[in-house]
Formats: structure tokens, sequence, C-alpha cells
């Protein structure tokens, strides 16, 4: 599963949002189920950024999201997140990509 999150963040917060984002990777990397995670900028939308994470399953996200130490540090920034579906069921991989 995977959870991709997108925020709008000005130019002159960019700073202070990549070291929350970060923070809040920090934390729910911690959390059992949790594979991987990156903050990322649009290239052509300098104000556009997303935050991804790789998980076992929803059950694994969910239970995440409950930790107090990811209340903490996640829920508040994704709470700036845009209104969108974020959570994605994987149906498909490449091959060549690690399980």
């Amino acid at each position: 599963m995977i959870v991709i999150t997108r925020y709008t963040v000005a130019p002159e917060d960019s700073d202070d949002f990549v070291a929350r984002a970060t923070g809040a990777l920090d934390a729910l990397g911690q959390r059992p189920g949790y594979r991987s995670g990156t903050v990322a900028r649009a290239a052509d939308e300098p104000t556009l950024w997303t935050v991804v994470t790789e998980w076992d399953g929803p059950g694994a996200y969910r239970r995440a999201l409950s930790d107090f130490d990811v209340r903490v540090a996640a829920v508040p920034l994704l709470s700036m997140a845009r209104d969108e579906p974020s959570a994605f069921e994987v149906v498909a991989r490449h091959p060549d990509a690690p399980a």
C-alpha cells in the first residue's frame, strides 16, 4: 500500500515544511509495517510538494496513525494535505522492484 499526500507550500516555508515532513517520516518509520518514505517537490510547480509512504497494508498504516508519537509528529502535517484520496492499493509492481 502507498499513501500519497500533496501539499501547497509557499517558497518561504519550504525549509520548515521539509523539517516537519522529515520529522513525520521519522515517527512513521518507527511503526510496524512501514517500508519507506519520501518527501518530494514538483519539478514544474515548486509550491507543490508530496510525502509518499509505503506500507505492508492498510492495517499497518491505520495502526501507525494511532501511535502517540505519530499523532504528535505526523498528524498535524497530514492535516495540511490537500483534501483528496491519498491511500492506494498496489495492484502491480515492476518485476525488478523490491517487494
